[in-house]
């Protein structure tokens, strides 16, 4: 098993990539690897290199082929909760998400600060290394759920809204083929009537992920599994 990196690819030169000093740290006194040991290096845009350590550089070998990724873009829009949003950042980088958007609701608006943001980002880099991925989930700023109806979705993309207390179909059967499934979760109190409607005004479909009532750091886990399971099978 060779340990995985994500390196910076613009740093690039004649096959060598400059190591960060923390990169370094890592790679000799943490995993204790020794000069010309092999890892696998990451761009965290669907690529990755067998590469070996040379000072403090990173030489490319050969491109490995390797894929883990889902098949198609799954998108996650999940109200911030007062805590645990690390724990979702790092869970659904793990199921494979491709995008996060932290939403500001009308029953939850926890406006996080720039650095936490950062620490997610953060986060979701070392959940690629950890789950063997090879692209990094775009994690975007936060953005209000009725702001992001009103600019309306993209053509392709299948949009599902969790909802509790309705009679509805449950996720799995209402999943269908897609280049693109967009996934939203609401806060803890659950979203507003009208924050619904306008959801579906907007074609999201409503679905149910069960018939007990799931908290925000556990409901878009329990979406992913179930889209992974689908696209999957």
């Amino acid at each position: 098993m060779y340990y995985r990196l994500l390196l910076d690819f613009n740093t690039l030169e004649n096959g060598l990539i400059a190591l960060t000093s923390e990169q370094s740290h890592y790679l000799k006194k943490v995993v204790r690897l020794k000069s010309h040991d092999h890892f696998i290096a990451l761009n965290g845009q669907g690529q990755a290199w067998l590469a070996e350590i040379i000072d403090n550089s990173a030489h490319l070998l050969e491109a490995i082929n390797e894929t883990t990724e889902l098949p198609v873009q799954v998108n996650l829009m999940v109200a911030i909760p007062k805590n645990g949003f690390d724990d979702i950042v790092r869970a659904a980088t793990e199921l494979g998400v491709y995008r996060i958007i932290p939403l500001l609701t009308e029953r939850g608006l926890v406006n996080p600060s720039p650095q936490k943001i950062d620490r997610w980002r953060k986060i979701a880099r070392e959940a690629v290394e950890q789950s063997e991925r090879q692209i990094i989930p775009i994690i975007e700023e936060p953005q209000p759920f009725l702001a992001i109806l009103k600019r309306g979705a993209n053509p392709q993309t299948t949009c599902y809204i969790g909802v509790t207390r309705r009679t509805v179909a449950p996720l799995l059967s209402q999943l269908q083929t897609s280049t693109e499934i967009t996934m939203a979760i609401g806060p803890e109190g659950g979203w507003t009537e009208a924050e619904i409607e306008q959801a579906l005004a907007a074609d999201f479909r409503p679905v149910s992920l069960g018939k007990r009532i799931l908290r925000t750091i556990t409901a878009p886990l329990v979406a992913l599994a179930i889209i992974n399971a689908y696209l999957d099978s």
